[in-house]
């Protein structure tokens, strides 16, 4: 998880929220990782479990990231939440739940539904006041 928080303090510093996600392989070798990337580039899509999944499959060369681990600082929205079930991705890790748009426990839960072909194992809450605190010092400096 703290490599995870070095990456949302680098998407802060170029203006976007400050959340960040690694991809670990079965080895716990890092294959992607990334920050939002959303301000910096235009891109809707571009959240820091996109950026950071993207990149773990160009390292190994295939979109199936099977006995991967995602970490996040905050609990994915549905579009990251289906990213994960896609991926194939085998263990999700997040810090800060998110009471707005979370869709892994807090409005929905989009990576266990049974109706998935897909469900990755969860766990949550690792070093959830850090990563919280990154996101609250964020909009508090934004107000």
């Amino acid at each position: 998880m703290r490599l995870a928080l070095a990456e949302a303090v680098a998407a802060g510093r170029h203006g976007d929220v400050p959340i960040g996600a690694v991809v670990l392989g079965p080895d716990g070798q890092v294959l992607g990782r990334g920050g939002n990337e959303r301000e910096l580039h235009g891109d809707p899509t571009a959240h820091a479990e996109i950026v950071a999944i993207r990149r773990a499959a160009e390292t190994i060369g295939e979109w199936r990231l099977s006995g991967c681990t995602l970490v996040v600082t905050l609990e994915p929205c549905t579009m990251c939440a289906g990213a994960v079930v896609a991926s194939r991705i085998d263990h999700l890790v997040f810090g800060a739940f998110d009471e707005k748009a979370g869709a892994v426990a807090s409005l929905w839960d989009v990576v266990r539904d049974p109706r998935l072909n897909h469900r990755p194992r969860v766990t949550s809450g690792v070093l959830a006041d850090d990563c919280a605190a990154l996101l609250d010092g964020f909009f508090r400096d934004r107000r």
